[in-house]
């Protein structure tokens, strides 16, 4: 505790009388102060003992002495201490009644005990409180090092809680809370989560405040980066004294340690888990299993996904009106409802322009609050994920995809230009093991190039074999395709001399009835027999061949679907 005017007026050598304001010994006092000035206000920043001798005053005036203890009490001034025997050899009454009527505590100060040896005893009790705090500092600091090591964050929140007789939580990097305590502060955590995400919107370090009618909550983001990694919360019922401040330093050092301690180790784990992928991709379950070991060894025991994400190129991707023709409406694409977080770990990454980083964070994040073991590799221009099928980061990557088709689908409402260029795609795997690994990421590369084409965020493979095959020839190139093998066709019609085109489409539809496209077509059949030998002579192939027939009828649809 910082000195008092209690503590003042209970030092044995300084032989000091209360004379008014009994009731507000208790205020701290910053400084002693001498001034013999008739206003001493300007100089005055609040908190101190005023220590006088009236020497410059009429302090006998009551209007005057009124006046003068207003100011001092509505400067902040803690007390006046006033010497007698030297200028008054007492105080007189219109001090002491002025001082009554402000509630400002009057301390007579004897003749033989000078003002500097009130200052001193003010700054020796200062010093030593700034020792004490400095001391429990570093005890604080020796115990939540002690529970770090020994106990992890959990343990540190804990002993900081203690430390400032409130609560403290951490939140990872997509604002979500990974621990606090005590028990009972989980919830009280979760009401500032949306404090945490505008914090993090912050260049790291930043802090703020938040007061509330429980409590008063300092926020604190942890990392060195530019992207704060995680977030620390410390609640409170009053401002913290110096020796909390000590504790809560001390645990974002030890918290922000802790987290570039995990980034390094990431970067290891992350290596190793790209020995595991390569492994598994090469029919070598066995031994993927024995490099993973106790890191990634539960994710190989149970079936899996595998998520492939990519960053799409405007020329890759199909624009999404013409998906939707295709019968893939708007919420067809929304695979999952998107949390807060997710949300704004999907605008974060908006806004630095890195997409693939944004998903990360939220899969890493759902993993590690749910306890399940996770494999992220760098894989060229793509992201690989293994995750634990029916998992938390099977969930947190539909979500993740679902927030970016709402911010596609908003851009689009409004007339912005969404734009393809750096959209997120994501193709994902149906449940596999070890040994079906190299089936499963082609799996979830096929699904990622229906996703490129059908502009949608995330495409699973199983939706694959329950849809049609006409969307997927929508893609220009197959359309390139087409309009050159019908060109000569189509070219023929325009002059008249015949309708090649819808003949063959009937008589294909038809597989090669003459009599019943003959009759679709309104003809006889010797007329169609005709025209299907004046395709084989324009096109120079024949019908006879089914890889032909394939290729015209898939041509035919096509171009129907471009014509729509």
């Amino acid at each position: 505790m910082p000195p008092t005017l209690a503590s003042l007026v209970h030092h044995s050598a300084l032989k000091l009388t209360v004379r008014a304001g009994e009731e507000r010994l208790d205020a701290p006092v910053r400084w002693a102060h001498a001034s013999e000035l008739a206003d001493p206000v300007p100089y005055m920043e609040g908190g101190e003992l005023l220590l006088i001798t009236a020497l410059k005053l009429d302090a006998e005036d009551p209007d005057a002495m009124r006046r003068y203890v207003k100011r001092l009490a509505g400067a902040g001034v803690v007390g006046l201490g006033f010497a007698v025997g030297v200028h008054y050899p007492d105080i007189p009454r219109a001090l002491v009644d002025a001082a009554t009527d402000a509630d400002l505590p009057l301390i007579e100060v004897p003749r033989r005990t000078p003002f500097l040896a009130i200052s001193k005893a003010v700054s020796a009790a200062i010093a030593a409180e700034q020792y004490r705090a400095v001391t429990a500092g570093f005890a604080a600091q020796r115990e939540l090092t002690k529970q770090a090591l020994s106990d992890g964050p959990e343990g540190l929140l804990l002993a900081l809680a203690g430390q400032v007789d409130g609560w403290a939580a951490l939140y990872d990097a997509s604002g979500a809370v990974v621990a606090a305590a005590p028990e009972w502060a989980n919830r009280r955590a979760a009401r500032v989560t949306a404090d945490v995400e505008r914090l993090r919107e912050r260049p790291a370090p930043a802090s703020s405040v938040v007061a509330g009618a429980e409590d008063r909550v300092e926020l604190h983001s942890l990392g060195t980066g530019r992207r704060p990694r995680a977030a620390l919360a410390v609640g409170t019922a009053s401002t913290l004294g110096t020796a909390e401040r000590y504790a809560v330093h001390s645990a974002i050092a030890l918290l922000t340690l802790t987290t570039e301690r995990s980034r390094s180790l990431h970067a290891a784990e992350q290596r190793i888990g790209a020995a595991v992928l390569r492994m598994l991709l090469a029919g070598e379950p066995d031994h993927a299993r024995t490099v993973a070991g106790e890191l990634y060894g539960s994710l190989l025991d149970a079936p899996f996904r595998l998520v492939v994400a990519q960053v799409a190129s405007a020329s890759a991707a199909r624009v999404r009106a013409g998906a939707e023709e295709n019968g893939e409406g708007a919420a067809d694409a929304m695979p999952g409802t998107a949390s807060a977080a997710v949300l704004a770990a999907v605008a974060d990454a908006s806004g630095n322009g890195d997409p693939l980083a944004g998903l990360v964070d939220v899969v890493e994040a759902a993993a590690a609050r749910s306890g399940e073991a996770l494999l992220v590799v760098p894989y060229g221009e793509r992201l690989v994920l293994l995750v634990v099928d029916g998992g938390a980061g099977v969930r947190a990557c539909a979500e993740y995809a679902a927030a970016l088709e709402a911010g596609r689908l908003t851009a689009g409402r409004d007339g912005t230009a969404s734009g393809e260029e750096g959209e997120l795609v994501m193709g994902l795997s149906a449940p596999a093991g070890p040994i079906a690994a190299a089936t499963a990421y082609k799996q979830a590369e096929q699904a990622l190039s229906v996703a490129r084409r059908r502009g949608r965020a995330l495409v699973e493979h199983e939706e694959l074999a329950a849809g049609s095959v006409l969307p997927l020839l929508a893609d220009d190139a197959v359309r390139a395709f087409a309009d050159g093998l019908l060109r000569a066709l189509h070219e023929h019609d325009a002059t008249g001399r015949g309708d090649l085109v819808a003949s063959l489409r009937a008589w294909l539809s038809r597989h090669g009835q003459w009599d019943a496209a003959a009759a679709d077509l309104g003809v006889h059949r010797h007329t169609l027999r005709y025209r299907m030998r004046r395709v084989e002579e324009i096109l120079g192939r024949s019908l006879d061949d089914p890889d032909v027939r394939m290729e015209l009828w898939l041509s035919l649809k096509a171009t129907s679907t471009n014509s729509d």
